[in-house]
């Protein structure tokens, strides 16, 4: 039984998933589907958190929208995610950076890795 279940799993993985880290500034080009027609939103921001494993990972991006923050998580083998762009690289030291919530201006920026 649980080798059918696996079988399924695998062949809905992505093969060309991208590698995202805490820190990285990313671009995902999300389909959206609107009736009949469908079109590709783009959704900038850092990555602050990175959760679960196999075809269950998932990871939140943030960003400031109008002085508003906006968090939204993604499926990284959703087949809406067209595609995901890695903007810059971030230095941090955590595995989950909801401390920049209550951060505005420079202090919510992560450092870049070179």
């Amino acid at each position: 039984m649980n080798t059918k279940i696996e079988a399924f799993v695998n062949e809905q993985l992505k093969q060309d998933a991208p590698v995202i880290n805490i820190g990285d500034t990313v671009r995902i080009h999300n389909r959206i589907k609107e009736g009949t027609t469908e079109r590709i939103q783009l959704f900038e921001g850092t990555v602050i958190a990175k959760k679960g494993g196999g075809i269950c990972e998932t990871f939140t991006v943030r960003r400031i929208s109008y002085g508003v923050g906006v968090e939204k998580t993604f499926l990284v083998h959703s087949p809406n995610v067209a595609k995901v762009e890695i903007v810059r690289k971030g230095k941090v030291r955590r595995a989950k950076l909801y401390y920049v919530r209550e951060r505005v201006g420079k202090s919510a920026k992560v450092k870049e890795r070179i």
